[in-house]
């Protein structure tokens, strides 16, 4: 996709809503997602669209990933950005970085060999023990809906998710079919303090979740 009609497209599906789903983030990275990063960490967030996640973790230093034009405004001053194609080579040593995360990005990806490159680069770029966290929209759990967004190629569940990774040098170490629901894109926004109950309650995972949240290690 052009980096212009990328653009375009993130504008139209996210932007009535920005600044709720910064706060969304915010509670996620707060009370769940934190746990994968060290204060001094080095953590890349492949894929990072406006920065939701990399903005507000924190981290020794932040790398963010994307092709997006508008990325770059939206990055915190704390931020490098990498503005590449994911399955390219990226612009970083080998085992430069202790954490990788993304999400929803891997399905926007051309084909199956994309995303195995781009996990490729993220093997060769964590260091020994270093983790990568994937969350995705699961098959599985949301079925038709998967194709309401233009830009999905690449239909995953959590199964397909932990193969790609073991098939790129991965020891997978956690699998959770359904976690966050399927989309804050188009919906009404819940109260925030919904989300922290949410967290903490896995049964409600069970229930509304359509998205895998999947962990991996690079063996040492």
């Amino acid at each position: 996709m052009e980096a212009e009609q990328l653009a375009d497209e993130y504008r139209r599906r996210f932007e009535p809503h920005s600044a709720y789903r910064d706060r969304v983030w915010k509670v996620l990275v707060d009370h769940y997602f934190q746990r994968f990063v060290e204060p001094d960490d080095r953590v890349l967030d492949l894929g990072c669209g406006w920065g939701e996640f990399i903005n507000n973790v924190t981290a020794g230093q932040k790398y963010a990933l994307d092709l997006n034009p508008d990325v770059d405004g939206r990055l915190g001053t704390d931020v490098t950005l990498l503005a590449q194609p994911a399955d390219q080579p990226w612009a970083l040593d080998d085992g430069t970085l202790d954490v990788v995360f993304t999400s929803n990005f891997l399905e926007h990806l051309g084909d199956r060999a994309s995303i195995l490159a781009a996990l490729t680069q993220a093997h060769r770029c964590l260091r020994p023990g270093g983790t990568i966290v994937c969350l995705g929209p699961n098959m599985k759990a949301v079925a038709g809906a998967y194709w309401d967004y233009f830009d999905h190629y690449v239909p995953l569940t959590e199964r397909s998710m932990a193969e790609a990774l073991e098939l790129s040098g991965f020891e997978v170490d956690r699998v959770i079919p359904r976690f966050l629901p399927y989309t804050m894109s188009g919906k009404r926004e819940a109260p925030v303090a919904l989300v922290r109950w949410y967290l903490r309650v896995p049964l409600a995972w069970r229930l509304l979740g359509g998205q895998f949240l999947v962990t991996a290690t690079r063996p040492g």
